[in-house]
């Protein structure tokens, strides 16, 4: 069976800025990479749309949706999920929560990603990373639904916000996204309700590429960061 991972986006870009090149990275190796997109970002993440005359709400939601599925493709997303659950704020309901404690034990990921535990900027955010910590434990306990395979006990690692300073978000993992860049990068053009952001995430990558270089022997250029939640459990320190 191949390998697994979970990505938790809280809107239908975010999984592209922040975690585009470890997707694209991980299915190229033939994992297969599930991305829930819990809202479309449609109220507060979609200035431009709405600067349409005549714009509606499905209409920038679709999209989005559009947008979004374009990204999936050229990452190589193994399943892409929209579940359309608002935004500014996001509505984290009980239902929802075992309805992603049922994604946990479906998927079974061997990793997860998701946002910074602090976003003063965006609460959709943190937000998110709650509900998303909250559905791992659960999906872990034997008395949810007996007689469903229960889940182990996946890493979970913070992808990168906007303004890590403001988010106490400090990476202890980067990764060499070098080998699938212009992959990223082509899934970044397929956002084209938020061009604005092209080039700044253009210019995080870089860094996160000088800093893997500088900690390392690897001569990379593009990388990412990422946050551990738990410690890593290693069979050597070398």
């Amino acid at each position: 069976m191949a390998d697994t991972a979970l990505v938790v986006s809280a809107h239908s870009a975010d999984f592209v800025w922040r975690a585009g090149g470890a997707i694209a990275l991980h299915a190229a190796h033939g994992w297969q990479v599930t991305v829930l997109c819990l809202s479309y970002g449609e109220r507060g993440e979609s200035a431009k749309l709405w600067r349409q005359p005549g714009m509606t709400l499905e209409r920038v939601k679709a999209e989005r949706e559009r947008e979004a599925r374009a990204a999936a493709a050229v990452l190589g997303v193994h399943d892409i999920q929209f579940w359309d659950l608002g935004d500014y704020p996001i509505a984290l309901s009980r239902d929802s929560l075992f309805r992603l404690v049922d994604v946990f034990r479906a998927v079974q990921p061997r990793f997860v990603l998701t946002h910074s535990k602090e976003d003063p900027y965006n609460h959709d955010h943190p937000a998110v990373t709650d509900f998303t910590q909250n559905a791992r434990i659960t999906a872990q306990a034997h008395g949810h639904n007996p007689g469903q395979t229960v889940l182990g006990a996946p890493p979970v690692y913070l992808f990168e916000p906007h303004q890590p300073e403001q988010c106490n978000w400090r990476p202890d993992m980067l990764l060499d996204i070098t080998p699938v860049w212009e992959r990223k990068r082509a899934a970044i053009e397929c956002m084209a309700g938020q061009e604005h952001l092209w080039e700044y995430y253009t210019r995080v990558a870089l860094q996160r590429g000088a800093q893997a270089a500088r900690n390392s022997e690897k001569p990379v250029k593009w990388g990412e960061g990422f946050q551990s939640v738990f410690p890593h459990v290693v069979e050597t320190l070398g």
